[in-house]
């Protein structure tokens, strides 16, 4: 049986090899930057849906949009679908479980919006729901996903794939891909 400590350090290494495999996606990681720049000069709102992990990441971007990230700014518009419980349980209720991001999207999207969606397997329904609602409105997808990107690859718009099978792996990156770009916001907003 393998140590405790031996056990740390296999998870330090497979992060490290997982880190350094996702450098790849640097030009993603630009392209995504760019794109929500441009949503925020034109005063558009960042839709943001994931579930389980997935589901605090999307409440962690939210917050770092209306509020800050490092150092004071103007609030953005952003808005974390899975923040209404009243709208999910209602939804999962009465149309399905599949439904409890779609409609959120339905109802709150706008022509020129984004929809964040973020599914370690890009293959949760719910997710995909919402990011095929969000074509049908003419709202820019942008995946975070892992693996080879699974369903939600393919109707993203701009897709961020950490390469990847290990659910906890993929969430890291996730998270530092987001805190990247939080951070290239706030310098192209000016905010040093």
């Amino acid at each position: 049986m393998e140590s405790n400590e031996a056990a740390i350090e296999h998870v330090f290494a497979e992060h490290l090899a997982v880190t350094e495999a996702t450098k790849t996606a640097i030009p993603t990681i630009l392209s995504i930057t760019q794109a929500l720049c441009d949503l925020i000069a034109q005063d558009g709102k960042l839709l943001i849906c994931g579930n389980g992990g997935s589901a605090t990441d999307s409440g962690h971007w939210s917050a770092e949009w209306r509020v800050r990230f490092k150092k004071d700014r103007q609030a953005l518009r952003a808005e974390s679908l899975v923040a209404d419980v009243a709208t999910i349980t209602a939804a999962g209720n009465d149309l399905g479980f599949e439904t409890i991001f779609s409609r959120q999207v339905e109802a709150s999207g706008r022509p020129g919006d984004v929809l964040l969606a973020i599914s370690t397997s890009g293959n949760s329904a719910n997710i995909l729901a919402a990011a095929q609602q969000a074509k049908k409105q003419n709202i820019t997808v942008i995946a975070f996903t892992g693996g080879t990107g699974g369903e939600l690859a393919k109707l993203a718009d701009i897709s961020f794939i950490v390469p990847s099978t290990i659910t906890a792996r993929i969430q890291e990156m996730h998270e530092l891909a987001m805190h990247i770009i939080c951070e290239l916001i706030d310098k192209n907003l000016g905010v040093e």
